[in-house]
């Protein structure tokens, strides 16, 4: 026993130290902790790693208290996107799968996860962005989505 508890610290060490894909631009506070942080709602960016001049914008409540603060709490599946086309040009580096994984970031220490989904609709030459959090056991059907819209004249490259 004492070694899986030492194995699931290490693990949960190892994942904090890896560099994080989103840059926090904004919080505001709901609920106030007398000890350790507020609970509050973050915005963060996202930047496409394969689409130069595309941002999403995610929106997700925090848990705060100590063991928000520790990072031990558990965050609820609520977020919401928006993407937009942030640079002068779209640039695609390289050719994009129909349906890709673009950013996953853990919400708990051991089993939660948040997505963001890149969907490919060559039909209208857009970008999907889709947003959920899953879990081990029980994911959630709570969602969001986004499409930002590609000219014409810049055709999305698809595998």
């Amino acid at each position: 026993m004492r070694r899986i508890l030492v194995g699931l610290m290490l693990a949960g060490i190892a994942m904090a130290a890896l560099p994080l894909h989103a840059q926090q631009i904004g919080e505001v506070s709901t609920a106030f902790r007398f000890l350790g942080k507020n609970d509050r709602i973050v915005i963060e960016a996202y930047d496409d790693p394969k689409v130069t001049g595309v941002s999403c914008f995610v929106s997700r409540a925090r848990t705060g208290g100590v063991s928000g603060t520790v990072g031990l709490a558990e965050d609820t599946a609520d977020a919401s996107i928006a993407c937009r086309q942030v640079g002068d040009v779209l640039t695609f580096k390289g050719k994009l799968p129909k349906q890709e994984d673009v950013f996953s970031e853990r919400q708990s220490i051991l089993f939660k996860r948040l997505h963001i989904v890149r969907i490919v609709d060559p039909v209208r030459n857009t970008l999907v962005y889709l947003t959920y959090s899953d879990k081990l056991i029980d994911g959630s059907p709570k969602n969001g989505v986004t499409a930002v819209p590609v000219p014409r004249s810049n055709p999305i490259p698809i595998k």
